[in-house]
């Protein structure tokens, strides 16, 4: 057995600050589909805010009206106290924002693309401001680089830099780091602590719940559609009443030896899963007692002739928050959303810009 113990990451306290973005009873629907359904969130000046969420929980179509790319069916929102429908022009010119998917003209090389950006926005003498930005994502050897000779990482850094060309008070990041290697995603984060270091508030949209930890002074956690926590990521955990999760892999492909209420009759545990949709089946048990759960899952396995691998317990985190809150496996629910349900309009920088 290997014993793997995450520690908490540990961020240094900020002080609360009046708020830059207020959202009530926003809702959304696509036909008789309802995308965002009723949520109130509030945003505080100068802090990196997350919406966490698996695929389709209503987090990109949530930063779309808030940016004005859609429009709400129903609720309110204020953006540094202006309506972001009746106002969404000066909306536009006080936000910076990084899309989804982000479409660069491949033959530009950095400096040239800040300009152009910069011209759009009017900003003045915009080539003055490409090595400050290109200072803060750590891209300032690439200043003459053409789009298409950047890796997937560095465009995504790039495409940072050129949320942030106009000076925005918010800067919006739908999934950054989403295709990105766990190398280029861990250098990303480092920028985004940068942007928020450098005074900007930060929003953005993830569904990796590492990200969330690590990067944000305040996250909400959707889930159809609906806001169900908002908190610090240690006080949602701290508002569990778990100490840990023990996993293990099942030997084989038929885990029906084991089942969902065998796991909860163990001591300690006060919430399980089996997970069938990976090579080997995963068991995951929320526990307040991480020994005795250990050791009564390894009884029940040897009574009913089943092979456990991958035995491990970490301290619990923001993915036992999403079990905690659910009844469901954040790992198994992550999947992509019906494209029928909600159809989405192609994002590009083209549009928005």
């Amino acid at each position: 057995m290997t014993q793997s113990v995450t520690a908490p990451v540990a961020r240094p306290s900020r002080p609360a600050t009046s708020p830059i973005i207020e959202i009530e009873g926003l809702v959304k629907r696509y036909k008789d589909f309802t995308a965002v359904n009723g949520i109130d969130l509030q945003v505080r000046a100068g802090e990196i805010f997350g919406i966490l969420g698996p695929n389709g929980a209503g987090k990109t179509t949530t930063l779309e009206m808030i940016e004005g790319l859609r429009t709400p069916d129903a609720g309110t929102i204020r953006v540094a106290g202006l309506d972001a429908v009746r106002d969404s022009e000066q909306v536009r010119r006080i936000i910076g924002v990084q899309l989804q998917s982000t479409a660069l003209f491949p033959y530009l090389n950095a400096t040239e693309l800040i300009e152009l950006f910069g011209n759009f926005y009017g900003v003045p003498n915009p080539r003055e401001r490409a090595p400050e930005l290109l200072r803060l994502v750590d891209l300032e050897e690439k200043a003459t680089a053409r789009v298409d000779e950047l890796s997937g990482g560095q465009q995504q850094r790039l495409s940072i830099a050129l949320a942030l060309v106009n000076t925005p008070k918010i800067t919006f990041l739908d999934e950054p780091t989403t295709g990105l290697d766990p190398h280029a995603r861990r250098n990303l984060w480092q920028t985004i602590l940068g942007v928020r270091d450098a005074g900007t508030t930060v929003v953005l949209t993830t569904h990796y719940m590492e990200e969330a930890e690590v990067l944000c002074d305040r996250i909400a956690i959707m889930d159809g559609g609906q806001v169900i926590a908002c908190d610090t990521p240690t006080g949602l955990i701290r508002a569990l009443s778990v100490e840990a999760t023990v996993s293990a892999t099942i030997a084989g492909d038929h885990p029906e030896g084991i089942t969902v209420e065998d796991l909860t009759a163990i001591p300690g545990v006060t919430q399980a899963t089996i997970t069938t949709n990976h090579p080997s089946p995963v068991i995951k048990a929320q526990t307040s007692d991480v020994q005795a759960t250990i050791v009564g899952l390894l009884q029940l396995a040897g009574q009913r002739g089943i092979t456990l691998g991958e035995l491990t317990s970490t301290r619990a985190n923001l993915e036992d928050v999403f079990l905690s809150l659910t009844g469901r496996s954040y790992a198994q629910d992550d999947a992509p959303p019906d494209e029928d349900a909600a159809p989405k309009k192609r994002r590009g920088r083209g549009r928005d810009r």
